[in-house]
């Protein structure tokens, strides 16, 4: 399929656009993007109903700890919902829309019929938990993946080495070996294992294709094969047939065509039928040519309520803790990496939601303020190291590069003087030396960060950037989008529908980034250094086995659960 775009300096309302649709974690933004250069039209969102499941299903059934669910109508509502809004608020004709992109987190993963029907959609499973879908920070599963880890070692796995010496219980492998050995029924009726950004592609276009990605990061392809059937059997005898019998399927591109819109998702969008939809992606990848990071060692930390750091690199190193190494993962030609840290907004959150006293949130609300903008100013007035705490950013577990889920938060130095603000601050900076240890694990392997952008809604809190430049001790460069995943993925329909030759094109003439936006203080990231030293001497004691403290508190809290079920 071909396009050539229309004369620059035609009007809007001539030119041809995409769109891209970005599903989070809490909601599906979709925006309006003019093909000539990027420019975003419009944009509308709209919040998921049920939200997360993590503590019960819709019926009230009641769900044991580190759990997360989500309902997949609420991502059809999307389609239904945000994308007419932000065509209409754009002003576009549908008519002038050549394609449809979309990303969502990865390893939100759900088990379907082989016409994709979710199996929480059938007549007797609304109270089944593993009908569901499984979030990216459902993390039940880290016993499946301790069991999964363990074993490809014994048996020298080649694959294992791909993702650091330890898969996620994030991920697809280990979240359906949970499904088997806790609900053989529903593993039984499943007949299609599939990440989210494959089955909203299959509802809109009809075909089921997997997408490079989530495969390679998610789905431990590599080299053009999964985990053996002989490896899959040592795991558990029933799980022998996991691949060949739900989850082998052909796998597309990055920027391909996965096929045209059907007249059902044309009549849910307001989009014409038979447009292109583009092959699915992940939220992550799809920002670093969003923001223009084509290059080898340009790294994106896409920073939300959790932030995922992935780069390009034409060198090939083993680096602990990755979520990944793909071939052409991101960028073809590159070696694609992948990493991050499973909490980072929604600790923010957190704190705000359990720790800040009323008078605070009256004082905010005085000053027209949000609770984080006036625990932000409050923060911003204080010197490196004044409050005299140190955190551990762990609250949902470790992902780079401990590749632990049943690790946990941690704060130490509180004294009766210590006040809210210190604390937020203490959060802020221990995920700044999160994404600093994740940056010298790639700069170990031999694997040089040549520049460090910024991405997601997080941006816009400035001491937080200049903590990261202050602790990471690097220039910071910030994507010129606040729709960086939806930009990405309106960009690969863009070339999935011929307007560009290929994404590196497409990043050249419609990605956005402000360079060297945030520069480190000479002076804090002396100071940062020391802190940060006794942040790896914390983050080394309670994460590599030294006191496993964390893990005895997790079992005894699973235990205690179990009782109240």
């Amino acid at each position: 399929m071909s396009y050539r775009t229309r004369k620059a300096g035609s009007p809007v309302s001539e030119e041809p656009c995409v769109v891209g649709v970005d599903f989070g974690t809490l909601s599906g933004r979709a925006v309006v993007v003019r093909v000539r250069d990027g420019a975003e039209l419009a944009s509308a969102e709209h919040v998921y109903a049920h939200a997360v499941l993590d503590r019960h299903l819709p019926d009230g059934t009641r769900l044991p700890p580190d759990w997360a669910l989500q309902v997949p109508s609420d991502y059809i509502d999307v389609l239904r919902s945000a994308v007419p809004e932000a065509l209409a608020r754009a002003g576009v004709r549908p008519a002038q829309v050549i394609g449809i992109g979309t990303d969502f987190t990865a390893c939100t993963v759900l088990p379907v019929l082989a016409d994709g029907t979710p199996l929480c959609e059938l007549p007797g499973l609304e109270n089944r938990p593993h009908a569901y879908v499984k979030l990216w920070r459902h993390h039940a599963a880290q016993g499946q993946a301790d069991r999964i880890n363990a074993l490809a070692a014994e048996m020298k796995e080649p694959w294992l080495e791909r993702y650091g010496g330890k898969i996620s219980s994030e991920w697809e492998f280990a979240k359906a070996l949970q499904v088997l050995e806790e609900d053989p029924e529903i593993y039984r009726r499943t007949e299609r294992w599939l990440e989210a950004a494959d089955w909203i592609v299959w509802r809109l276009c009809g075909t089921y294709v997997r997408n490079a990605c989530t495969a390679g990061y998610k789905g431990q392809y590599q080299d053009g094969r999964y985990p053996s059937p002989e490896y899959l059997a040592a795991l558990n005898p029933d799980f022998a047939g996991f691949v060949t019998d739900k989850l082998d399927h052909p796998i597309a591109q990055l920027g391909d065509a996965a096929g045209v819109l059907t007249a059902e998702a044309a009549a849910w969008t307001g989009l014409p039928e038979g447009i292109t939809v583009c092959v699915g992606n992940v939220d992550a990848h799809v920002t670093a040519p969003a923001a223009v990071a084509v290059e080898p060692g340009q790294m994106v930390a896409i920073m939300g309520t959790s932030t995922c750091h992935v780069m390009s690199s034409d060198q090939h190193g083993v680096v602990p803790g990755m979520c990944g190494i793909v071939d052409g993962g991101i960028l073809p030609g590159l070696w694609g990496y992948e990493a991050g840290q499973s909490g980072v907004g929604d600790i923010f959150g957190w704190f705000v939601r359990t720790g800040l006293p009323a008078e605070y949130a009256e004082r905010a609300a005085a000053a027209g303020q949000t609770p984080h903008e006036y625990l932000t100013d409050l923060a911003a007035g204080q010197k490196v190291g004044e409050h005299g705490l140190l955190a551990l950013d762990w609250h949902s577990g470790n992902r780079s590069v401990l590749v632990d889920h049943d690790l946990s938060g941690l704060l130490i130095g509180q004294t009766l003087s210590t006040r809210p603000e210190d604390v937020y601050r203490a959060l802020l900076e221990a995920t700044a030396f999160g994404t600093r240890t994740i940056i010298d694990a790639f700069e170990a392997a031999a694997v040089p960060v040549k520049e460090l952008i910024i991405a997601g809604g997080l941006t816009k809190n400035a001491l937080l950037m200049q903590i990261y430049a202050d602790v990471t001790r690097r220039p910071l460069s910030i994507i010129g989008s606040t729709q960086g995943p939806a930009l990405g993925a309106a960009m690969h329909a863009a070339v999935a529908a011929g307007a560009y030759p290929d994404i590196r094109a497409a990043a050249h003439a419609m990605g956005k980034v402000h360079r060297r936006v945030y520069l480190p203080d000479p002076q804090r990231a002396m100071a940062y250094e020391r802190l940060y030293s006794e942040y790896r001497v914390l983050h080394d004691y309670f994460g590599r086995g030294a006191n496993d403290v964390m893990h005895r508190l997790r079992r005894i809290r699973a235990e205690a659960s179990l009782l109240s079920l």
